[in-house]
């Protein structure tokens, strides 16, 4: 028993082996001191950041150029110039389609989207309101859309667009009597659907035209509310801009301090010395100042008093590294922002065929997931109400018993791209076209429209040529040769 004593002793005691972090970014060495970290839900981190997150989201909205240009691509790329389009393809039984039910139906939607139609307040066309929605949700994280019935309009039917204040974010109970909780003016049920909208009688900052607030619950049936969550069990949108606002910011303050200098530096040019401080007399109005001045022109000089000597001033900003050292914060901001340097910056300089060809595809990808998501969340749900409102009052003559049909067979056709290389893109069509690898669908799709337009404005042209006397020479469908592809690089020489 000698080896058990001398173990308890500790003159034999076991070594233990030492513990080694499977994941090296939870280490916590000195090296990662400043690597602090919390545990929270996704509702707690957003509480006390949510106000304070938009407001400087909408400052940068307001005054920083960049934000501008980021919005501005978002508006523009995701939603167009014509918008989201809405294309019926209801079916007769007979799977044929229906042309006059679908025909009703575009009408009465084109007459909805004008302008002074579709909102309470009479000044925007649906239109407007796409735009207003992507550049809401990508400047304040969040978009809230009222949905106004029996107004006084044909349709009977309305849209009224809050700003996210009127949702208190600190408006919150968990004990309410039927059993359901407000998380940040949100009342959920206990699988955290929104039931119902707790909002501000009146903006709650609006200084101008204040009066008594008070909030006033709305069912979660009217309300519109659009995000893009992050997190599982996240109630409220959070800005995109939020993960590159404090580069943003302090590039503003660096950017504010080169200017300055630079301006100083070119209006500045020296300074007059003396031994007594008072030799020079100076040619300047210096009442009121301690400091002698001399005007300068082109192309004179003047004698200096003596012991007067001249000390030039030369600040050296913007320095060389100035290019390099804004191309690289830009491209932190345009990765943070998920979009490509060369189009947050507009800087095209360095950049090839190739180059812009991948960024571009990469944009385009990124802008497609957008698409959809605002087609899911704002488009698709405005136009169920719609038609459900224009079917019930009469607008349009169809039984309101089929009402599913209609709602369910439609296609929302978002904006679409033209190639950097148009001639590419159509003979790689023709090609797909000739080996059954892409349909007519797929390249009218490209171009923003759907097949069955596409062919109807085939079949006008000819009956337009043909009314005129006038033969085509060409004809568009047919089997054909692949038309040889360009033999020039891809690359810029």
């Amino acid at each position: 028993m000698a080896w058990y004593n001398n173990i308890f002793k500790g003159t034999n005691k076991p070594k233990t082996k030492q513990f080694k972090r499977s994941y090296q970014g939870a280490n916590t060495g000195r090296l990662f001191a400043d690597f602090f970290t919390s545990s929270s839900s996704a509702d707690a981190e957003i509480k006390d950041n949510l106000r304070i997150l938009r407001d400087r989201a909408r400052e940068l909205a307001r005054n920083d150029s960049y934000i501008s240009r980021y919005l501005a691509l978002m508006v523009s790329n995701i939603i167009g110039k014509h918008g989201v389009r809405v294309s019926s393809k209801s079916r007769n039984d007979n799977n044929t389609l229906d042309l006059r039910a679908n025909q009703l139906i575009e009408s009465a939607w084109k007459d909805w989207c004008k302008v002074g139609v579709c909102t309470a307040n009479g000044r925007m066309s649906f239109l407007d309101c796409q735009k207003m929605a992507v550049e809401s949700l990508f400047r304040d994280g969040e978009v809230l859309i009222r949905k106004i019935k029996n107004q006084e309009n044909p349709f009977s039917f309305q849209l009224q667009f809050l700003e996210a204040d009127h949702l208190d974010e600190n408006l919150n109970d968990n004990s309410l009597k039927n059993g359901n909780k407000i998380k940040m003016g949100v009342e959920l049920n206990n699988y955290g659907k929104p039931i119902a909208y707790h909002l501000f009688k009146n903006h709650p900052f609006d200084q101008t035209y204040q009066t008594e607030n008070y909030h006033i619950r709305v069912p979660a049936e009217e309300i519109i509310h659009i995000f893009m969550p992050t997190r599982p069990e996240q109630t409220r949108g959070v800005t995109p801009i939020a993960n590159t606002m404090a580069n943003i910011q302090l590039l503003k303050g660096y950017l504010q301090a080169e200017i300055t200098s630079a301006r100083i530096g070119a209006s500045k040019m020296g300074f007059f010395t003396s031994g007594d401080g008072d030799s020079y007399v100076g040619d300047g109005d210096y009442e009121n100042t301690f400091n002698p001045t001399m005007s300068a022109e082109p192309g004179t000089f003047e004698q200096l008093a003596s012991g007067t000597q001249f000390q030039s001033f030369e600040p050296s900003h913007p320095g060389t590294a100035f290019d390099s050292f804004l191309t690289s914060v830009l491209r932190s901001i345009a990765s943070g922002l998920n979009i490509s340097y060369h189009s947050l910056s507009n800087d095209l300089t360095s950049v090839n065929y190739s180059s812009i060809r991948q960024g571009a595809l990469e944009d385009r990808s990124s802008f497609a997931l957008h698409q959809q998501f605002i087609i899911d969340h704002f488009i698709e749900p405005v136009y169920k109400s719609w038609l459900e409102m224009a079917i019930s009052t009469g607008y349009i003559n169809l039984p309101i018993s089929k009402y599913d049909k209609w709602a369910n067979s439609v296609s929302f056709i978002p904006r679409s791209w033209a190639w950097i290389d148009p001639l590419k893109e159509m003979q790689a069509h023709v090609v797909g076209l000739q080996n059954g690898t892409t349909t007519y669908s797929d390249i009218a799709a490209t171009s923003g429209r759907d097949t069955e337009e596409l062919f109807e404005q085939h079949q006008k042209e000819a009956e337009l040529a043909k009314q005129y006397g006038i033969e085509t020479a060409y004809q568009p469908f047919g089997n054909k040769s692949p038309i040889p592809p360009s033999i020039a690089s891809e690359e810029d020489e």
